[in-house]
């Protein structure tokens, strides 16, 4: 049976598209002034610095969960969402694992019922 969007499919992926154009828009705006972006991350102060670890720490339990689930679920491929955070933004990556690992989860359903 063909995967299909299920309400809470299109949710994450309406959070990915949101994490992909707000982190880019940042990430451009912060190249224009050329500032000095992991600098600015981790030593504007200690409440942008918890916000980055604050970030590094959900970063990596997602980046686990990833692995984990893909491996559960039958997911090929689950270490390009890992890699493509590294070069877009893991608010984009994560909400797009969990829009096409429910898509899967609402595909295993369907053929276990029918």
């Amino acid at each position: 049976m063909k995967p299909s969007w299920t309400p809470l499919s299109i949710a994450y992926l309406v959070l990915a598209l949101v994490g992909l154009i707000g982190t880019l828009l940042l990430n451009v705006w912060s190249v224009v002034l050329m500032r000095d972006y992991l600098g600015d991350l981790f030593t504007s102060g200690p409440a942008v610095g918890s916000i980055g670890v604050d970030l590094l720490v959900v970063a990596v339990a997602g980046c686990i969960l990833i692995v984990v689930e893909a491996r559960r679920l039958g997911m090929r491929r689950a270490w390009l969402y890992i890699v493509l955070s590294g070069v877009t933004a893991f608010a984009f990556t994560f909400p797009l694992f969990l829009a096409l690992r429910e898509r899967r989860l609402h595909s295993l359903n369907a053929v276990a019922a029918g």
